[in-house]
């Protein structure tokens, strides 16, 4: 396996950012990929390393956007003839190379671990912070009173909800407001500034009340409080602090789940991931798939942006347009 690729996704890792691991694990004669090359496909739909000809690279990045909004791994096989009979377990995809050649590609997605931030240091918030760490979360808690050395669970710790710090790092996922205090209302405040895709706090009906108007005073929208969910949990009927901070966990769970089931996306660093555009052209020259976000050849004609694999493609349709205006080309998006 290339060295290079190796540290490019430890630091992706370490940065908190979801890629996608794609190695070609089988080949047939003609391509110029070879077993074991591989390659990262970041969020952002940037290609680093090798799988065969250029070809191949639309296809893998459609297929790896998708990988990362379902957090699947998935075996893809670029073949001249997907239609005969599929290999199970195997997404069946046209080669485009005009070596013709067979290539199978595992696309592994790594996500970056969820970021869950924590306002406060009651018992509460000490057992959120533990049970979100033992499930796998970047955990941040947030308090004036809090203290590194007493919370070894948090992976970072904030005194002041302003931190420029606090702002940096991964798109915060899940937040909770368990400080039960007057430092309530500027968490909640902080929170919603940071557009997690949930929101719990720690608090009766009666304080949730009060401290809405509150928040409205501030002129925090109705439509952001009514998301808020308080008081935060699944009705399990516990009342100890690690028997909340579960019920906590499991409506971040389910909320979490509810959201896929939907095709809603989750703020998370396993999002939110920014999905390689799907929009496509044909070029009409060899009439391979283009992604048009990725596009590196284009060129005008007839008032019209065509849209090219390669270069030679490119020159050879605009020395002569007309001889590869079939009604079946189109180099539109679709």
């Amino acid at each position: 396996m290339n060295k290079q690729l190796l540290e490019r996704a430890a630091e992706l890792a370490r940065r908190g950012e979801s890629f996608v691991l794609a190695v070609v694990v089988r080949r047939e004669a003609y391509s110029s990929s070879q077993q074991g090359d591989m390659a990262i496909i970041t969020a952002d739909g940037s290609y680093h390393g090798w799988l065969g000809g250029n070809c191949t690279r639309p296809a893998v990045q459609r297929e790896a956007a998708s990988a990362l909004l379902d957090g699947k791994p998935r075996l893809i096989s670029l073949s001249p003839e997907p239609e005969l009979p599929a290999r199970a377990g195997i997404t069946p995809l046209p080669m485009t190379c005009h070596s013709g050649g067979t290539v199978d590609i595992f696309l592994e997605p790594v996500l970056a671990a969820p970021r869950l931030v924590v306002f406060g240091v009651s018992p509460v918030a000490r057992a959120v912070a533990q049970l979100g760490k033992a499930m796998g979360y970047l955990v941040d808690v947030v308090d004036p009173e809090a203290h590194p050395a007493e919370l070894p669970n948090a992976d970072r710790v904030f005194p002041d909800v302003m931190a420029a710090e606090l702002r940096t790092g991964p798109p915060v996922a899940y937040a909770v407001v368990a400080s039960m205090s007057e430092r309530d209302e500027d968490a909640v405040a902080a929170a919603l500034a940071m557009r997690p895709s949930y929101l719990g706090v720690v608090a009766s009906r009666k304080r949730f009340a009060i401290l809405r108007e509150a928040l409205l005073d501030r002129g925090i929208s109705a439509h952001a409080l009514d998301a808020i969910k308080s008081p935060a949990g699944l009705d399990l009927g516990g009342r100890q602090p690690e028997e909340v901070a579960l019920s906590i966990l499991a409506e971040i769970v389910q909320s979490k789940h509810a959201a896929r089931a939907t095709g809603e996306h989750a703020v998370t660093s396993a999002a939110p991931v920014a999905p390689v555009a799907h929009s496509s052209a044909i070029d009409p020259v060899c009439h391979m798939t283009v992604t048009i976000a990725t596009a590196r050849h284009t060129g005008t004609w007839g008032d019209r942006t065509w849209y090219f694999c390669n270069p030679r493609c490119k020159d050879k349709f605009l020395a002569d347009p007309e001889r590869y205006l079939e009604p079946s080309s189109t180099g539109a998006a679709r």
